[in-house]
């Protein structure tokens, strides 16, 4: 059986990042399996509103910390105190696609950076400097990253992901995938731990 891994998430989500360290340890399990990493619109038309205004976000993120071990920086602490940040999905979603772009065989890596550089440092996604900063860190070449975001292509592919979500027929984020073929068995939904993972991956193949 030809399998592959479709990784639907969006950066902006707070589950997508609790899953990011299942997801390194399952793709580190099993390299010999490629992986799709596609963006998901959490925030986008009305949803795109000030981060005050989801009052949900801090009972959530103290469940986050109780379920998957994730911390929450000083930098987004700041963020969430002021309310007046704007998530934007396919702001985040053109970095993934930058990403992408540039070093395909690291996505899950530099999505999980790209990830931490919010939640932790309080980044903002929309931002080309928040790119550079991530360059920087992770080997990149700043300017190519920072050009790939602005790029037409980005949003192009941003818009794509979007699509490919529905298609699949997503209902929450993370969304982990086991695709062969025309099949898709899922993996996990919002949060599993490695151990599941991979167990339900066995009883696939």
């Amino acid at each position: 059986m030809t399998v592959r891994l479709v990784y639907v998430l969006d950066a902006y989500c707070g589950w997508s990042y609790g899953f990011a360290r299942t997801m390194a340890e399952v793709t580190a399990e099993h390299p010999e399996l490629p992986v799709e990493v596609v963006s998901g619109g959490l925030f986008t038309g009305a949803r795109r509103r000030p981060i005050g205004e989801f009052g949900f976000i801090r009972e959530a993120n103290a469940r986050l910390t109780e379920v998957t071990g994730v911390t929450f920086g000083a930098g987004f602490d700041r963020l969430l105190d002021a309310g007046e940040f704007v998530m934007d999905s396919e702001a985040a979603a053109r970095g993934v696609a930058a990403l992408r772009a540039l070093a395909p065989e690291r996505a899950v890596e530099l999505v999980a950076r790209l990830q931490d550089a919010f939640y932790q440092h309080g980044e903002s996604l929309s931002e080309p400097a928040t790119y550079r900063g991530l360059a920087e860190r992770a080997g990149l070449e700043p300017d190519l990253l920072v050009a790939a975001f602005a790029s037409p292509n980005a949003a192009a592919e941003a818009e794509a992901d979007f699509r490919c979500a529905q298609e699949l027929g997503v209902q929450g984020f993370p969304t982990l995938l086991a695709v062969d073929g025309e099949r898709a068995a899922t993996l996990a939904v919002g949060h599993a731990t490695t151990e599941e993972v991979i167990r339900r991956l066995a009883a696939l193949r």
